[in-house]
């Protein structure tokens, strides 16, 4: 008997429909094959790959930057966009959402190289932890998405990242912890530019936000920077449901899974009312629009490793 690639997912509809879609993409005799090239897959991260419950942890890697800039400046303490995370209003972070959250991290880092900030983000990521569960950030991805990302790749799937995160903060981890390496993110970013410094160039940071990934962009920075439509597409919320419905639609073979939240014993509960990054119009129409949902509770037979 064959070792089952994908040991973590429950046997059931979802993960023959993986499995299924997979085997037809790749074989050449059938109607349905894909040639390698064109098979590109792109997933989500936040809620996707790895936990984003209490709050996204890019919210903490922020706070952190950001107590230590008022620090060194205490009269950005009262200005906006630092006001609400110096003072933790979590009802008014809530409200800026996640785009107001970046923006934040644009402004704090502005100045700072490429190469600073991913010295900065490895050190933060190496240490820092989920205040609710009391494991570091990077041990909480999740084991079936790891097998599922090892089996793509075996079957010739190229695997991309397409986030409304911070590009540059997932380019810290991702290579090491989902094997995806940085020129496969795709992220929310801060505009650049180039500059020499003594007799080094490099690509400096400004203090503004270029590019919020999310929702409707998410395709059109698909496009833009991975230049093929993907025929397979995971995500966990409205803000990948234009990327879904993107693949869904092209020509041949496609598959967009929906992850569900809906694990309050091994994990956490939400959906509609997470305010940051809601799951509600892609939970209701899923059935409508070709989405197969995947239930943490139901498909997944662990969650995290350990």
């Amino acid at each position: 008997m064959a070792k089952d690639p994908l040991p973590s997912w429950r046997a059931g509809k979802v993960k023959s429909a993986i499995l299924d879609f997979v085997a037809r993409v790749t074989d050449p005799g059938g109607a349905d094959f894909v040639p390698a090239p064109q098979r590109v897959a792109a997933f989500d991260n936040d809620g996707t790959l790895w936990c984003e419950q209490p709050f996204l942890p890019q919210f903490y890697f922020a706070s952190e930057r950001l107590d230590a800039l008022v620090k060194r400046e205490p009269e950005l303490a009262g200005r906006v966009p630092f006001k609400p995370y110096v003072e933790r209003d979590l009802p008014a972070i809530k409200q800026l959402g996640k785009r107001g959250l970046l923006e934040v991290v644009a402004a704090v880092h502005g100045g700072t190289t490429v190469d600073e900030f991913a010295a900065i983000a490895r050190e933060w990521l190496g240490r820092a932890t989920n205040p609710k569960l009391g494991r570091r950030f990077v041990d909480l991805v999740y084991v079936p998405q790891l097998e599922l990302l090892d089996y793509l790749r075996a079957n010739g799937f190229k695997c991309f990242i397409v986030s409304g995160g911070g590009i540059d903060l997932i380019r810290g981890f991702a290579e090491n912890v989902y094997g995806i390496p940085p020129e496969q993110v795709v992220g929310s970013s801060e505009r650049l530019h180039f500059e020499m410094r003594g007799d080094k160039g490099v690509i400096v940071k400004e203090a503004a936000l270029a590019s919020f990934d999310d929702r409707e962009v998410k395709p059109v920075n698909i496009a833009l920077h991975i230049g093929r439509r993907p025929i397979l597409v995971f995500g966990n919320s409205d803000g990948d449901l234009a990327m879904m419905r993107y693949a869904l639609s092209g020509e041949g073979a496609s598959l967009a899974l929906l992850l569900h939240h809906d694990d309050a014993t091994r994990e956490f509960e939400y959906d509609r009312d997470y305010v940051i990054s809601p799951l509600s119009e892609a939970l209701e129409k899923a059935g409508d629009y070709g989405i197969t949902l995947v239930s943490m509770k139901g498909d997944w037979d662990r969650v995290f490793a350990g």
